[in-house]
């Protein structure tokens, strides 16, 4: 049998796994990632690859944002600094371990593992959404992730939805990340004068009939549904896929945004709506490295 290697670079640890072709972790490494000098961490995920003895064909690997995706360099992520900043992490693996090694990023990734063993399995073009933290995207055509031309494609944090709307880091007023994700909710409902910690307890409020944590809710739903449609009037995807804490842990997040999307599109595109749960673990991402790193053995 055949085998990649999966690997996560975060900004505080490291995973790196041994994948199997039927997409199954069959070793996995953990460790503290250095976040301002490469090389020790580098040397750290080669000497885990190098004490494999399976066949292995490559490896695949997710980094913190933002990516050059066509050079395979890391470029100014928030938690990696130093000699991490424009640095071409794909050759500098390459020379520690003698694999092919191929970047991307941790939502491409995840898409990549729906449409090959997740809900989007059975489907030729796949959107996946996750509404976390933040709010990342991927989009799968044909079992391939979609990068678009300089690598950025599915970057879309910034989107503007809303005029004049809601912002918070660097995300530019209106951008949806700044409305639906986690940590929107959050910050909205806080500035808002809600003690709350986290978007699950902005949601138990509005259940309980707090009219701000109610249209601080409604509003989250709403423009999400909102971008949905547009990505349903703009690609036409077969299914689209979301996950991260606030679809996952929410109950009825994803099911009211479904219903919400399919008022927004024009009445032949409502049967073809599917605004589906995520079905995978926290090692989408790893799965996704691995699937990666099979279809450039075939390419």
């Amino acid at each position: 049998m055949k085998y990649a290697v999966a690997i996560d670079i975060g900004g505080t640890n490291t995973r790196v796994a041994l994948v199997d072709t039927n997409k199954n972790i069959v070793k996995r490494d953990q460790f503290p990632t250095n976040p301002t000098e490469p090389s020790d961490t580098l040397d750290k995920i080669a000497q885990t690859v190098l004490d494999y003895s399976e066949n292995i064909i490559g490896a695949g690997m997710s980094c913190p944002g933002p990516l050059d995706l066509i050079n395979g360099r890391i470029l100014t992520p928030p938690n990696l600094k130093g000699g991490w900043r424009n640095f071409n992490v794909t050759k500098a693996l390459e020379d520690l371990i003698h694999i092919p090694v191929t970047l991307d990023n941790d939502a491409n990734l995840a898409a990549l593992a729906e449409a090959t063993v997740g809900e989007g399995r059975e489907y030729r073009t796949v959107q996946f959404l996750t509404i976390s933290t933040g709010i990342g995207a991927g989009l799968v055509v044909n079992g391939k992730v979609h990068i678009g031309t300089h690598g950025f494609a599915n970057e879309v944090a910034n989107c503007i939805m809303w005029q004049d709307g809601p912002s918070h880091g660097s995300i530019l007023p209106g951008g949806i990340e700044a409305i639906c994700s986690g940590t929107a909710i959050t910050v909205r409902a806080q500035n808002a004068g809600l003690s709350v910690k986290h978007a699950g307890e902005v949601n138990e409020l509005a259940l309980s009939g707090n009219d701000t944590a109610r249209r601080i809710m409604t509003e989250a739903k709403t423009y999400l549904a909102n971008f949905i449609a547009f990505i349903y009037a703009y690609m036409d995807p077969d299914i689209v896929i979301l996950g991260g804490s606030v679809a996952l842990k929410i109950s009825g997040f994803v099911e009211e945004v479904e219903g919400l999307v399919k008022n927004k599109v024009f009445d032949v595109l409502k049967p073809h709506i599917k605004v589906h749960k995520s079905t995978l673990s926290e090692d989408s991402g790893l799965i996704g490295a691995a699937c990666l790193a099979f279809s450039k053995e075939n390419n």
